[in-house]
C-alpha cells in the first residue's frame, strides 16, 4: 500500500502548504536558502524555496514530438497487494475511508477535491491527476527517458505532490495544460498547486517553456516564499 501521509485536506488552508510540502528547515534567521544545485543524484534531498527553486528550473522551448500516452505505463501496481497506483492514491486521499472489497473495489467513503473545492462521495467520480501531465513531461524532458524512468514518473507514490485525487470534471478541464494555461478554480489552492507544480518539475529534473515560468514567477509573486524539500528521482 502507499506509504505517504498527506490527506486531501491539504487544499483547505494555504496556511498548512509548508507542512505539506515537506518543510522541515532548522537555518538561522535571514539565512540564504540555497538552490537547486547544478549537479544532481537520484536519492538527495534538495532543500530550497519556491522562488530560488522556480529560478533554477531550467527554461527550454518544449517539443512534443513523437508524444504517445502509451510511453507512460501507468496505473501498475507495484507492491501486488490488488490495488494500482489510482485506487491507492483515492484510498489514501479519502477524507473518510471507503471498504475496499475484493480486486479492491471501493464502496462508501468520501473525498475532497481541491481543484474545485468539491466533495465527492463516489470514488467513480474521481481522476487522479498527475500534477505535471505526462504529455508536459514528455515536452519538458521525459521523452528522452528510458521507458522504465517513464513508468516510474506516472506511477509515482513515493512523492505525495505528484499524484492528486480530484473531481473528473475539474481534471478533464486541465487535461494537459500548464499553469499558463490552466489554473484550479479554487483560488485559494492557487499557492499550493504552483508549489507542487514546482517541487515536481525539481524532483524528475523537467525543464520549463518561457511561457510557463512567466506565468509561474507572475503566480507565486502573490504567493509566500515557500520552503521546499524536494527528493531527487533522477
Amino acid at each position: 500500500m502507499r506509504t505517504r501521509t498527506t490527506t486531501s485536506t491539504r487544499a483547505l488552508a494555504t496556511t498548512a502548504a509548508a507542512l505539506l510540502l515537506g518543510v522541515a528547515l532548522a537555518s538561522p534567521a535571514g539565512a540564504a536558502q540555497p538552490a537547486a544545485p547544478a549537479h544532481r543524484a537520484p536519492g538527495e534531498v534538495v532543500t530550497t524555496t519556491l522562488l530560488d527553486a522556480l529560478d533554477a528550473l531550467p527554461v527550454t522551448d518544449e517539443d512534443r514530438t513523437g508524444y504517445v500516452r502509451t510511453a507512460f505505463r501507468h496505473w501498475i501496481d507495484a507492491d501486488r497487494d490488488g490495488c494500482d497506483t489510482r485506487r491507492e492514491v483515492i484510498i489514501d486521499e479519502a477524507v473518510q475511508a471507503p471498504e475496499v472489497g475484493a480486486r479492491c473495489a471501493l464502496t462508501g467513503g468520501q473525498w475532497y477535491s481541491p481543484y474545485d473545492a468539491v466533495t465527492v462521495t463516489d470514488a467513480a467520480g474521481l481522476d487522479v491527476d498527475h500534477m505535471v501531465p505526462l504529455a508536459e513531461a514528455w515536452d519538458s524532458g521525459a521523452s528522452n527517458w528510458s521507458s522504465t524512468e517513464r513508468q516510474a514518473y506516472a506511477n509515482d507514490l513515493d512523492e505525495p505532490r505528484a499524484l492528486i485525487a480530484v473531481t473528473a470534471k475539474s481534471n478533464r478541464s486541465k487535461a494537459d495544460k500548464d499553469p499558463a494555461d490552466w489554473l484550479p478554480t479554487n483560488t485559494g489552492y492557487r499557492c499550493t498547486y504552483i508549489a507542487d507544480w514546482t517541487a515536481v518539475k525539481t524532483r524528475w529534473g523537467l525543464t520549463v517553456d518561457q511561457r510557463e515560468a512567466d506565468a509561474l514567477h507572475r503566480l507565486a509573486a502573490d504567493c509566500t516564499d515557500e520552503a521546499l524539500t524536494v527528493t531527487l528521482a533522477r
